[in-house]
């Protein structure tokens, strides 16, 4: 296989500036629900999460989108986590929703903060049961001997806390992402795509349009 030679061109449309809203939060909704409403055998909730350590070595992991206010963008997580920890020497992150099948992007860089105890308890709650139990359940990014070792302490938790309602645990709960510059990407022909990158100066959104 020649790798080299895997190609294709890109012709569901463009991009001009005149498409765009002036606020990037709304654009983003709006090609959300667009990703949304294109049934892509995918979940267009998918992001990739980048993070970088102490030692400035960078990690990137797919999460889901599961929120979106005018302050930023909303995941979930073990605190005690991979990522949990580069956030906690490094709160700078950035975010890729691709998009791949409608030929777009969005690229997000900003600063990562933790959420309230109680919007992450809300949102815990409303979880399923089955995933409320293997929060408590998994040490993420821990090592861990065997899949039949973490079976039984799933099977440990759902006994331990039986039909009650299960707390949230310490250790685990949301971060909010909140943008400092976001771009958005639509595939053309000839290599030649439309990118338009917003940058927040103090509380106005900037916009320029990017060489691809």
């Amino acid at each position: 296989m020649k790798l080299e030679d895997i190609r294709r061109d890109y012709l569901r449309g463009g991009l001009n500036r005149e498409d765009l809203d002036a606020n990037p939060l709304a654009q983003f909704e709006h090609w959300m629900s667009q990703a949304v409403e294109a049934d892509l055998n995918s979940d267009p909730t998918a992001m990739v999460l980048a993070t970088v350590d102490a030692s400035g070595q960078p990690s990137q992991r797919v999460v889901l989108l599961k929120g979106l206010t005018e302050e930023g963008f909303v995941f979930y997580t073990n605190y005690d986590s991979h990522k949990g920890r580069d956030l906690a020497e490094n709160p700078k992150a950035s975010l890729h929703f691709p998009w791949l099948p409608l030929e777009r992007q969005v690229i997000v860089y900003g600063e990562a903060e933790k959420l309230s105890e109680s919007e992450s308890a809300a949102y815990f709650h409303s979880r399923p049961r089955a995933s409320q139990i293997g929060a408590w359940t998994s040490h993420q990014s821990q090592s861990i001997s065997s899949r039949e070792a973490l079976d039984s302490a799933y099977q440990e938790m759902t006994d331990r806390f039986g039909q009650d309602e299960i707390p949230l645990p310490s250790f685990w709960g949301g971060y909010r992402v909140v943008p400092q510059r976001i771009e958005f990407w639509q595939g053309r022909s000839g290599r030649l795509h439309d990118r338009f990158m917003y940058q927040r100066e103090g509380h106005v959104w900037t916009l320029q349009r990017l060489q691809p």
